[in-house]
Parts: structure tokens; C-alpha cells; sequence
């Protein structure tokens, strides 16, 4: 035992804090791993970025990408509703999570999601594509983008 504790800096101070592991960034590790495709292995680290941060949105969101590119949309779902939970203004959730809704034959829960997407959209370079599918996608349904489908949601509480 007395190699190993010197090896890592035990010592002879015997201090427990002398061997304080260092943490890892496991969100850019995902992120890093995403980008080489490995979803899985992503999926992986986002989860222990969880634990560390079990109330980051911004993780939840990244997590229900990687669920929806392998194809597991319930598990996509259920971490949209939570990351919006988390963060009601999240663009790339409401629109993520409305093209689930869409595909899983919800168009009124769609049409709400597209809806609060374009109210507030995401700014940078790709944004306007983004937009343009969104307003596509709503027209399709057969929404205006910016009125409610019924008078009666039109005039209820903001």
C-alpha cells in the first residue's frame, strides 16, 4: 500500500486530501465523441455529466439529440420534456421535441413546440434554416405561427 501511496502523493503526510481526483469534462467528451459519430460512447459521458450536473439543461437537450440519432425516440422525448422543464427557453428542445411530437402523430403538441421555437428562435450562421423548416413544418400543419388555433387559447393567461 505504501508504493501506491507514494506513487499518487500520499506520502508520509498521510493527508486523504493529497489524492482529490481531478474531474473530467465529461459534456465536451460527449460532445467530442458525437462529432466522431460514437452515440453511444456519447451517451455514456453525458450521463456522467448528469451526475455531476443533474439539473443542466443544456446536457439534458444534448442527450435527447443522441437519443433521436440512435433512434430511440422515447428516451428523446422524455429528456426534451425534462430539459424544458429545467428551461422553458431552449429553442433547439421545442424544435427537436416538436418533430418527434410530429412523427409520433402529435400535431397539436408539434404545433405548440414549433410555435414557442419561432417566438424565439436561436441566433447564428445555420439559424435561418432552422427557422425556414419550422415555418414549413407549421404551415404544413396548417398553423399560423403566430396565433393559437382557437380564440378561447388566444385570450387566456400569458
Amino acid at each position: 500500500m505504501g508504493f501506491w501511496r507514494r506513487l499518487f502523493g500520499g506520502g508520509s503526510s498521510g493527508g486523504s486530501d493529497d489524492l482529490r481526483p481531478q474531474r473530467l469534462d465529461y459534456l465536451n467528451e460527449a460532445l467530442a465523441l458525437e462529432r466522431q459519430g460514437d452515440y453511444d460512447a456519447a451517451l455514456t459521458s453525458y450521463r456522467l455529466a448528469l451526475r455531476d450536473l443533474p439539473n443542466d439543461a443544456r446536457i439534458l437537450q444534448n442527450m435527447a439529440i443522441a437519443f433521436t440519432k440512435t433512434r430511440r425516440f422515447d428516451e428523446a422525448i422524455r429528456h426534451y420534456r425534462r430539459a424544458l422543464e429545467l428551461d422553458s427557453s431552449l429553442a433547439g428542445a421545442h424544435y427537436g421535441l416538436a418533430f418527434l411530437l410530429l412523427q409520433r402523430g402529435d400535431p397539436d403538441g408539434a404545433a405548440q413546440h414549433l410555435k414557442t421555437f419561432l417566438a424565439h428562435p436561436p441566433r447564428g450562421p445555420d439559424a435561418q434554416k432552422w427557422i425556414e423548416h419550422a415555418t414549413q413544418a407549421l404551415h404544413d400543419l396548417g398553423a399560423s405561427p403566430i396565433a393559437s388555433r382557437a380564440p378561447e387559447e388566444r385570450t387566456g393567461s400569458h
